[in-house]
């Protein structure tokens, strides 16, 4: 059964260090990707179903709070699932953790694009269908269970 929030366990390679010696901030967001792109994958929603429906999705916006550095060698946890949408975009949070502390929090807004116009393209009802089963409020049980429960600094647009 495909869950609604997707999980993945890691452990950080050398080629995610900076010169500080700790995983570089553009490797959390290639970690983002990589977890939205498995989960949509998983409910039906990779590149190539979305494609033969003349859909994709766009990243319009990102969010990202360090809470904690990581370092090579850690074996972590990656967390992603859908928070909320409206007309044609959709939240998406993520949460990486080590052992049991959370160490990174962020969000995405991903906007539903026709791919031959490259506009924004209305959630059909099957769509809707598919995000009000895989939704996870912020209010959710499960969330504080995984450790992974916690707001974030910023406004996402109106309605997410």
């Amino acid at each position: 059964m495909t869950e609604r929030i997707y999980r993945e366990t890691f452990v950080v390679g050398p080629e995610s260090i900076d010169v500080l010696g700790h995983v570089n901030n553009c490797k959390y967001l290639k970690w983002m990707e990589h977890a939205a792109m498995h989960h949509a994958a998983s409910i039906g929603w990779g590149f190539a179903a979305l494609r033969s429906m003349g859909r994709t999705w766009v990243a319009r916006e990102h969010w990202v709070e360090y809470l904690r550095p990581s370092f090579e060698g850690e074996r972590l946890e990656m967390f992603s699932w859908i928070q909320g949408w409206r007309a044609a975009a959709s939240l998406r949070r993520y949460a990486i953790r080590r052992a049991d502390e959370l160490i990174f929090v962020g969000a995405t807004e991903w906007v539903f694009v026709d791919y031959e116009k490259r506009r924004p393209a209305l959630f059909a009802d099957e769509q809707i269908a598919v995000l009000e089963k895989y939704a996870v409020s912020p209010e959710d049980p499960v969330l504080e269970s995984l450790g992974i429960a916690r707001s974030v600094r910023y406004l996402p647009s109106r309605g997410l």
